[in-house]
């Protein structure tokens, strides 16, 4: 590579670091060409967007950005990396575990995880990061309980005056 492609590999990677808040980088070493096809074809599916690049060069483009969060994932970038950006934060870890079973095979191996802030270093961390649940699943959690109590009383008063009346009485005695 020349150093004007250098140049350009960095830019067009910090263009991508700066777009996505979650990035994985994965050892995806000795899968087949077919292998790596059918990865590719799953993360396209997915809207999860898979790169390979050289170490360095992705080192400098995160260095470039001046983010102390990034430092984290620096001692990953050893050997083959595959970079995999997405928006959503857990749809890389279930590509790869999915992968994984599908193949019956140890590749792709997660080298690290940036999710928003955190870093999530080594293999072991995979099954975690695949029971992430994702903001709009928080929200629709967060919304169930809020409406819970309101469903209750609701469902108190459309059983009965009886039942009501019963509550009522109840209440008022233990007073």
């Amino acid at each position: 590579m020349t150093k004007t492609q250098k140049d350009e590999a960095i830019e067009v990677l910090k263009g991508k670091f700066s777009q996505y808040t979650n990035f994985y980088l994965a050892d995806s070493s000795s899968l087949t060409v077919e292998q790596i096809n059918t990865l590719r074809k799953v993360c396209f599916e997915k809207s999860v967007e898979m790169r390979v690049a050289k170490n360095t060069l992705i080192r400098k483009a995160l260095e470039s950005l001046n983010n102390e969060g990034y430092a984290g994932v620096y001692d990953s970038l050893k050997g083959q990396t595959a970079i995999m950006f997405s928006e959503n934060a857990k749809a890389p870890a279930v590509i790869i575990s999915g992968f994984r079973r599908a193949n019956n095979a140890e590749r792709p191996v997660l080298k690290a995880a940036f999710i928003d802030t955190d870093v999530f270093v080594g293999d072991d961390q995979l099954e975690s990061l695949s029971n992430l649940k994702s903001k709009h699943e928080l929200i629709g959690e967060i919304i169930g309980l809020l409406q819970s109590p309101a469903k209750n009383v609701i469902s108190g008063l459309q059983s009965g005056g009886n039942k009501l009346a019963g509550i009522l009485k109840t209440l008022s005695e233990k007073k």
